[in-house]
């Protein structure tokens, strides 16, 4: 399981908000297709069939608490991650 592999499972399953590193969640939306542009420290991301857009900013290299839980919404919202992917479908 590579380190986005794993970021990615703990981002899903919401019990490390607080411990991501930005650069992780960062990873991961350009994995999942998003486009980064970037204003000062304002990272904003969309993606073509996704309304939102994630405006995150870092904080002393990990991602905001209130912001991981934003990304994890749009990506379980919008079925961006397979079901077999998802560490709460596995038994």
């Amino acid at each position: 399981m590579t380190r986005r592999d794993k970021s990615l499972d703990s981002l899903l399953r919401g019990n490390a908000d607080a411990n991501i590193a930005f650069s992780d969640l960062v990873a991961i939306l350009k994995m999942l297709g998003f486009q980064e542009r970037i204003r000062g420290s304002h990272h904003i991301f969309s993606r073509e069939g996704v309304e939102e857009i994630l405006n995150l900013q870092p904080r002393n290299g990990k991602a905001k608490p209130y912001q991981a839980k934003q990304v994890r919404a749009v990506i379980t919202g919008y079925g961006l991650v397979a079901a077999n992917n998802h560490p709460e479908s596995e038994s």
